[in-house]
């Protein structure tokens, strides 16, 4: 009777020990009994009997698909070069295995599928300048298309936006030209400031008698600390004024 206990818990230790299978913390197993969908295992240490059942990891970490450059053309017709990073996760372990074949490969194309289709619905001036309003509708419409598969898309970064040659020499000429009008206007508010003080001052010293003799002899003053000036005096009227009431004094 012992001898049969004891090949009895061998058989089952034999039986057991091989079909000790390990899930990994980051990872889901989809099980099978006869090649049919019977449920999920979680992290750790499962048993899967041989023969009758199977199982496959799932791994449910954040993947980063780099998407390779696309040609597309812009609403305004112009082609650019497009490339993305996508970031998703697997969120339905079961989802993922039966219902797409590979779902990086599926993820891989749809998203270049989708980011021509998107750059086609907006302008050049919006893809440069809205990239991240760009890169959130290119999100929402994977994840819509990806849903089925058990994918979660969490984020879609726009890279980089190539523009053909002559192009980038139309911006710049564009921005070039934006920069001289910025400063022509800049230029014309100073000069409008100016006038406007210059007008102030030019009332305040007509209003004091004296004053614009003052002032010119403060000018002189500055201009005669350098010794290269040569300077050409020319005796304001209020100066003249000044002496002719000083010589009726006199007399």
């Amino acid at each position: 009777m012992e001898g049969f206990i004891t090949f009895l818990i061998f058989v089952v230790v034999a039986i057991i020990v091989p079909s000790v299978r390990q899930i990994n913390q980051y990872e889901k197993g989809v099980k099978f009994m006869f090649g049919k969908y019977i449920g999920i295992m979680e992290p750790g240490w499962r048993i899967v009997l041989p023969v009758i059942q199977s199982y496959k990891k799932i791994d449910m970490r954040v993947k980063a698909v780099d998407v390779p450059n696309q040609e597309a053309i812009t609403k305004d017709n112009i082609s650019v070069g497009v490339n993305a990073v996508i970031y998703y996760k697997v969120s339905d372990a079961a989802k993922s295995f039966l219902e797409v074949e590979d779902f990086y490969y599926a993820i891989s194309q749809l998203a270049q599928t989708t980011m021509r289709n998107a750059v086609g619905q907006v302008d050049l001036d919006a893809l440069l300048s809205q990239r991240d309003k760009v890169s959130e509708s290119i999100r929402q419409i994977i994840d819509e298309a990806s849903d089925p598969w058990g994918i979660k898309v969490q984020n879609v970064e726009l890279k980089d936006i190539v523009l053909p040659e002559e192009m980038k020499r139309v911006i710049g000429r564009q921005a070039e030209a934006e920069r001289e009008k910025r400063a022509m206007i800049i230029k014309a508010e100073g000069e409008v400031v100016s006038a406007s003080n210059m007008a102030k001052a030019a009332e305040i010293l007509s209003g004091a008698p004296g004053a614009l003799h003052l002032r010119t002899l403060q000018s002189i003053n500055d201009i005669s600390s350098d010794q290269s000036n040569t300077i050409v005096f020319a005796v304001p009227l209020e100066a003249l004024r000044a002496l002719e009431s000083f010589n009726k004094k006199s007399q």
